[in-house]
């Protein structure tokens, strides 16, 4: 069985709405219980097994001594009550060539995928690994910032899912992407993106929330190139809990308010117990400001007992995200972040500023409270730096009077 193959040219998200109405094979009325895979071998293509499995088959089990080489897409929209039951290895085959022609194309930051798994009541466990072999990604994406990579495994339109007790290893792009899903946990999951060339593991986010609500991700161990989890577009009702992440971009509210004429809403967050170390940030809220950019709210977020190690903004707030001092003063951000509590962060930076929050004029951020700081530098004191905003909490003295721009 194969899955229709779509031409070369990115499809727009409602042109994939129309490929995934079409199932793509007949789904038998009596399911087997369960069903065991054996690699085909000497380079050949496991993919239209495991597609058949998954829609004949209960469980679906990849036993521990089997590495399946997945070359070509894998559509697993629509499935119900299934159980992925990964002890091996699922390796996606790095054929540049192939994948960028075919691989599941996302509007939504121009993204594209290996492997979509959509329905309700999923479960995919075992102990095994998902290796997306980046490597020939990376090196390439190095000579052509314009390669388009995958993403090892997005989560779509799925409702009641867990991932629990596996392994990610280098994936070309976001290891995980959660788009229009809701009730989702993610627990017990090793993601690693480590370089063996001089070209970095590049945009290795653990997990992007899209579209989403009622999402737990927990009790993970994430070392990569990225931002660890990146709270999307309209995430709501998120927990994400005891997680060691090492080499990442933080944990990160956006970034919104990019796209003129969309309204981005991020709320209800909580991220708690984290440990962040060699790092670019800790815990980090970011918006566009500038001209054409549209706008959104950032309400009810919570970061509470960070512990960060030689992390170089272990707590950020940036309405000026990637965009110019001057735009800024002249177009400020039209994202409004309220109800912002950061507590018990402690830790080490890698420079003299431990904490910036630098919001946009016109009380575009309201409400932000910080509590139990125990932040140092590498030596002399540390620096906390403010704008536009009136703090509260027992901190807020550390950050003294915040500048007006």
């Amino acid at each position: 069985m194969h899955s229709t193959i779509l031409t070369a040219s990115l499809l727009t998200l409602s042109s994939l709405h129309a490929v995934l109405a079409t199932p793509s094979r007949t789904v038998q009325n009596v399911e087997r219980a369960s069903c065991t895979l054996a690699a085909l071998g000497s380079g050949k293509d496991d993919s239209p097994q495991l597609l058949t499995a998954m829609q004949s088959c209960s469980t679906v089990v990849i036993p521990a001594s089997t590495t399946l080489n997945i070359s070509t897409r894998l559509n697993m929209t629509g499935l119900s009550n299934k159980h992925l039951n990964l002890q091996g290895t699922m390796r996606f085959n790095p054929n540049i060539t192939y994948w960028t022609a075919n691989a599941f194309p996302f509007a939504f930051q121009t993204s594209i995928t290996f492997w979509i798994l959509g329905g309700t009541n999923l479960l995919v466990d075992g102990g095994g690994t998902l290796d997306g072999a980046g490597q020939a990604w990376w090196d390439a994406f190095a000579s052509n910032s314009g390669l388009l990579r995958p993403i090892t495994m997005t989560l779509f339109q799925a409702t009641n899912v867990v991932v629990q007790n596996i392994k990610m290893i280098n994936s070309p792009m976001w290891f995980n992407f959660v788009n229009e899903g809701k009730n989702v946990t993610f627990s017990n999951v090793s993601l690693n993106a480590k370089s063996t060339s001089s070209h970095g593991a590049a945009n290795t986010d653990g997990w992007d929330t899209y579209r989403s609500d009622n999402v737990v991700i927990k009790d993970s161990v994430i070392n990569n190139g990225d931002d660890c989890v990146s709270f999307k577009v309209n995430s709501t009702n998120i927990i994400v809990s005891n997680l060691n992440c090492t080499g990442s971009h933080g944990i990160s509210v956006g970034s919104l308010g990019q796209f003129a004429g969309m309204f981005d809403i991020v709320e209800n967050v909580t991220a708690t117990n984290i440990h962040m170390s060699n790092a670019q940030n800790g815990a980090r809220i970011k918006a566009w400001a500038g001209s054409g950019v549209g706008s959104g709210i950032v309400k009810n977020i919570t970061f509470a007992n960070f512990v960060e190690s030689k992390v170089d903004n272990p707590v950020v707030i940036d309405q000026c995200y990637m965009t110019s001092a001057s735009a800024c003063a002249q177009f400020p951000s039209n994202t409004f972040i309220q109800d912002v509590f950061f507590t018990t962060i402690s830790g080490t930076s890698s420079g003299s500023t431990v904490a910036s929050l630098a919001c946009s004029p016109g009380a575009r951020c309201s409400d932000i409270n910080v509590n139990n700081f125990s932040l140092s530098p590498p030596s002399g004191t540390a620096k906390y730096t403010c704008q536009n905003v009136k703090l509260a909490g027992n901190a807020a003295s550390l950050f003294g009077t915040c500048a007006t721009t």
